[in-house]
């Protein structure tokens, strides 16, 4: 291993970029003569379209066109397509109505974009889209999960009788109903999993220009990968070859899930530019993307465990209700579905398991993925039931958690939802981070909380989940005879740090210099084929693409190395960067072969054959103030199992950034629509409470090395972790402080506000 090898904390290559203002963004440098988009949209949030008028818009100084669906209709625009349709548990097609990238006769949600103004400038776009007049006729709308089924719920879409999208399920019902009747207790809790506004850093936006010399569209966004976006767009939305449309992802200021998909402001900026023969560019406001940014979570949840006499979980079942909002979003029935239900057993021996989830519509925006996607539902449902079951049991939640683990014995472990997990010590890994949290100590901390009016809580939470399964990832890599090296890859960094990671394993395989390892992603152009980045895919799925990538180049540079040395191949030994006959001192380094050889270049790919399933354990220490209700987070400790570990530093980045996420979701962020007209009530950062600073402890965090047996690198990945395993424990520790008062349970966010009343509830508010 080098200085810049795997395992290194080595600084970002990107840092020195972006923090000297250096980084290229979406919106910076427009090119000359773009003209500016801005959308109308709904202030309804259920609403027949009477009639639109944009005569008077039409009029405004500098405005250049003005698009709305029956413009797009007659250019053959096609809806946004969701792209994972399943079947429901009866085997029919799950209710899958069109969204138009326009809505025409109907709108469905406060935000849902109805026209779009495109003008010399923002400030005339906006003028003159306050002059459209649009007649609405105002429907009833519902907005509430829970209530989405009942049979007085306004209806959505016609093609969604009850307003239910899907019922999916899976499991074995059977198993789970025997083993339910054999138990000796069954508990069950029901629980929410708040809705989330994804809120990054950078808002999104998009420029769109057309090449009228070769009928080409080129789209620079946002994204978490370029390939797909392009596919979708070119063949499902505008009708394109798909080498008519160049999609190209510079810098991007945060994404977590959200910039994956194709909006309805990317296809019409791109028509606009076709029609116009001039850039366009649109930016969303903050406020904007409140409304019409996908958002996340928003799931109802029953879990019922049974247990044994002996205090072993025998079987688990859980139904969800789970929000899609108005429309289908272009994997928003996956995250419900396959991409987090197969992780309802957690890390315990369950016999077996059942899942059921019904996807409903409901007039909000539409619901996909947010950091974690689908697995930070099913681990919130699965710790809080597991601890709920110890609590009301008598037992110690920690104590309860070790009888049940999974053994380290027992790997590798097919668990009861068909899940296999190829690798994992949850005892150690448990026993770590509560010598670390200093667990033993707890009893005279809450003893010294309690005498300066704060109640004290310990939460534990053990956490697993599925990343890095399915499709391939392909590397290329071009050695140049001046010896810098530059990778082609189809992931896409959005604040992860690919740069760095991937030039580390490139530097650890082939020797070279850290420094003269460029990484080019994002360009539909230059980078062949790709699957982007989500689910924790990049190091586990691209980087084991790389990693095979340079062990082809090295092959084929052993052959000319051992022409130039005059020895056989099998003589020929390849170490840091360098071939040498084995036994002698005669070597050349590899950069002297590619200056030979005129240049190597190489590619390959990696298809995993099973997902990877990082795990680990959380302690959250958390106080109540008597008197405000004010919590506090006094300690938060974490130990992780990644498997092999690229970049400490990358690493410790990821977990403490999805952590933030996670304790703000668990204790701040609360998104309202108003019950009765659909307005969200909570749209814009005066009213939605992101976490900040003084809202968060300074992190403990560890890791344990256990390789994972299915990935070549033996990595298991850690993008999404921390925003997995904090909600669970912070809401653990919420409800033990307030034990108690006899409080078994508290909903997401546990507000100040929502602790004041429950202390006042039970009479325990300090005057």
């Amino acid at each position: 291993m080098g200085q810049f090898g795997l395992g290194q904390a080595i600084t970002r290559k990107e840092d020195a970029r972006l923090i000297t203002g250096r980084g290229r963004f979406t919106d910076d440098g427009p090119p000359p003569g773009c003209a500016h988009a801005v959308f109308l949209r709904s202030p309804h949030a259920h609403a027949r379209i009477r009639s639109l008028d944009c005569t008077r818009a039409l009029s405004m100084p500098g405005v250049l066109a003005i698009l709305t669906g029956a413009e797009l209709d007659a250019a053959g625009i096609g809806p946004l397509p969701c792209t994972t349709l399943y079947e429901n548990r009866d085997g029919t097609p799950m209710a899958a109505p069109e969204r138009p990238v326009l809505a025409r006769e109907r709108v469905r949600f406060v935000g849902d974009p109805v026209a779009a103004v495109i003008a010399e400038t923002p400030h005339a776009a906006r003028d003159a889209a306050e002059t459209i007049l649009v007649d609405y006729d105002p429907l009833a709308a519902i907005v509430d999960t829970g209530r989405a089924l009942d049979p007085e719920a306004p209806q959505i879409w016609p093609e969604a009788p009850g307003n239910l999208a899907l019922d999916w399920e899976t499991g074995d019902a059977e198993a789970v109903d025997r083993r339910f009747a054999a138990a000796h207790r069954v508990l069950e809790l029901t629980l929410v999993n708040n809705r989330i506004v994804v809120n990054p850093m950078e808002t999104r936006a998009c420029l769109a220009e057309y090449d009228p010399g070769t009928d080409r569209l080129t789209l620079t966004v946002g994204s978490q990968g370029v390939h797909g976006m392009q596919r979708i767009l070119a063949e499902k939305v505008l009708r394109i070859p798909r080498e008519k449309l160049r999609v190209v992802t510079r810098d991007v200021g945060g994404a977590f899930g959200m910039k994956i998909f194709v909006f309805p402001e990317y296809p019409v900026c791109l028509h606009a530019a076709r029609i116009l023969r001039r850039p366009v560019r649109w930016v969303a406001e903050r406020t904007e993307s409140f409304l019409a940014d996908t958002h996340g979570r928003d799931h109802v949840t029953t879990v019922s465990i049974a247990v044994d006499a002996d205090g072993r979980m025998t079987a688990i079942r859980a139904s969800a209700i789970a929000n899609l909002g108005a429309y289908l979003s272009q994997v928003g029935p996956f995250i419900p579905t396959e991409c987090g239900a197969y992780m309802y057993t957690g890390v315990y021996r369950f016999e077996a398991a059942h899942y059921r989830v019904r996807c409903v519509f409901t007039n909000t925006a539409p619901v996909d993925a947010y950091r974690g996607a689908g697995r930070p539902e099913a681990a919130y449902a699965v710790e809080r039931a597991v601890d709920f079951a110890a609590r009301e049991l008598g037992c110690d939640p920690i104590a309860f958690r070790r009888r049940n683990f999974v053994p380290p014995a027992a790997m590798p472990y097919r668990t009861a939802l068909g899940y296999t997990y190829d690798s994992g010590d949850f005892p150690r890994l448990l026993d770590a981070a509560l010598a670390r949290a200093d667990v033993a100590g707890f009893a005279g901390r809450r003893q010294a909380a309690a005498a300066a009016g704060r109640l004290l809580g310990l939460g534990v939470a053990y956490y697993i989940e599925r990343c890095a399964g399915g499709s391939p990832e392909e590397a290329r890599l071009e050695l140049r005879p001046d010896g810098r090296l530059r990778l082609y890859i189809g992931t896409q960094n959005n604040g992860q740090g690919h740069e760095t990671a991937y030039a580390q394993i490139v530097a650890d395989r082939l020797g070279l210099p850290f420094a003269d390892i460029e990484v080019v992603q994002g360009d539909t152009d230059l980078v062949a084929s790709g699957r982007g980045t989500g689910g924790s895919r990049s190091i586990p799925i691209g980087g084991a693409a790389v990693l095979r990538a340079g062990e082809r180049l090295v092959a084929r540079a052993r052959e000319r190395a051992a022409e130039m040395l005059e020895a056989a191949t099998t003589d020929i030994g390849f170490a840091e960067g360098s071939f040498f006959i084995l036994g002698t001192d005669r070597r050349l380094s590899l950069v002297e072969v590619a200056a030979a050889a005129g240049g190597l270049e190489e590619s390959d790919s990696f298809q995993p054959e099973a997902p990877t399933f990082p795990n680990g354990c959380h302690v959250c220490e958390l106080s109540i103030d008597r008197a405000t209700g004010v919590p506090r987070i006094e300690r938060y400790t974490v130990v992780d199992d990644f498997g092999v570990v690229v970049n400490p530093a990358l690493l410790a980045g990821q977990v403490h950034g999805g952590l933030a996420q996670g304790i703000g979701q668990a204790l701040l962020e609360r998104t309202v629509y108003d019950p009765e007209s659909g307005q969200l009530l909570s749209g814009s950062l005066m009213d939605y409470v992101l976490p900040r600073a003084d809202d968060l402890p300074a992190f403990d965090f560890d890791w344990v090395v256990i390789p994972c047996r299915t990935n070549p690198l033996g990595v298991k990945g850690a993008g999404e972790a921390g925003a997995i395993g904090a909600p669970p424990a912070v809401i653990n520790a919420v409800v033990d402080a307030l034990a108690g008062y006899g409080i078994h349970h508290v909903d997401m966010p546990a507000t100040p506000h929502r602790l004041w009343r429950l202390l006042e509830r039970v009479g325990a508010l300090l005057a």
